[in-house]
């Protein structure tokens, strides 16, 4: 036997392989940094979930997990930066349905289809929007809000975090169902908005209950109603829109995770389980609870079915509000 032979078939026998001939093996996910995009302003609601979620996550992967505010128009330029990274999952969107799934009908040349250009990974939880008022307002209650209202048609302003806001959009529905006028103010983020509440600049504004529960607890709000159907268990005595007159009012927002379109889905449900763990943790649910929301775990399909019936839900509010922005 011709001696390569020989030693070609020991290498075969020993189980060696030659480096060249060797199949790549791809590292398990994550194996680098991974970065949280949020589409707001530090300080709201989307803000603190995902820097929760973030650092949650990364001890769970061993990695870096970093926080990225790129807010504006609306959480467009933030949402935008995502759908054009790359497809790998170490680019992902924290966000909210006020951004995802109204933004497609506000801005008629907006850079990215919300639902076509993503990739839904996990939702992460709910919770509703609050109506504050300034402390010195003479109304304990929404029905003396509304009479207030009614007393002086326009005269009340109401504060958003930006136009086509769910903030904006709560005014708008508020004002519709219970037949009152008040001057939309809109702001550049979340905070700036309440700040003027508490200043007195602005009478009012519908907030997400993270974002402005601090506030209510120091008195420097005055908390009238929440948004969705239910009560929420840190503010038990808050009682709901639909219980105060409007039956059927219910606006509970989603936040979750979105990846640019195309990202292996292997990656996604990776994430989507990991996300479910941490969501079920005794510490998480403590956590959310008092943030006034709850834990909303979901598969990747089932987000995007969400996803799908939020967008058609809030165009019909977008234009029975008439609100278009260019």
């Amino acid at each position: 036997m011709h001696p390569g032979i020989r030693f070609i078939s020991l290498i075969a026998t020993l189980g060696w392989v030659c480096p060249l001939a060797a199949p790549a093996t791809a590292q398990p996910f994550p194996a680098k940094m991974v970065k949280l995009v949020v589409p707001q302003t530090p300080g709201g609601a989307t803000d603190v979930f995902a820097r929760k979620i973030g650092q949650a996550l990364s001890e769970k992967w061993g990695q870096p997990v970093v926080i990225e505010n790129r807010a504006g128009a609306g959480g467009v330029v933030g949402t935008e930066a995502v759908a054009k990274s790359a497809p790998d999952g170490y680019t992902l969107l924290v966000t909210y349905a006020g951004s995802q799934a109204i933004n497609a009908s506000l801005y008629p040349k907006i850079p990215f289809d919300s639902i076509k250009d993503f990739q839904t990974v996990a939702t992460l939880a709910v919770t509703p929007f609050i109506l504050i008022v300034h402390p010195e307002l003479p109304a304990d209650n929404l029905a003396e809000f509304i009479a207030l209202a009614k007393a002086r048609p326009g005269a009340l302003t109401y504060a958003s975090s930006g136009n086509g806001s769910v903030n904006h959009l709560l005014g708008e529905m508020l004002k519709d169902a219970a037949g009152i006028s008040m001057l939309h103010v809109p702001y550049r983020g979340v905070a700036p908005a309440i700040a003027d509440v508490i200043g007195g600049q602005v009478d009012s504004a519908f907030s997400s209950v993270p974002s402005v529960m601090p506030m209510i607890r120091g008195g420097n709000v005055r908390a009238l109603a929440v948004s969705s159907a239910r009560r929420v268990a840190i503010a038990a005595e808050i009682p709901t829109i639909a219980e105060s007159g409007f039956p059927g009012f219910d606006v509970n927002p989603w936040w979750g995770i979105l990846a640019p379109k195309g990202t292996d889905m292997a990656i996604a449900r990776k994430i989507n389980a990991d996300v479910a763990d941490i969501l079920r943790s005794q510490e998480m649910i403590d956590f959310l609870a008092t943030q006034g929301a709850e834990p909303l775990i979901t598969s990747p399909e089932e987000f995007l079915a969400i996803l799908q019936a939020d967008v058609v839900k809030w165009a019909k509010v977008v234009k029975d509000a008439g609100v278009t922005i260019n």
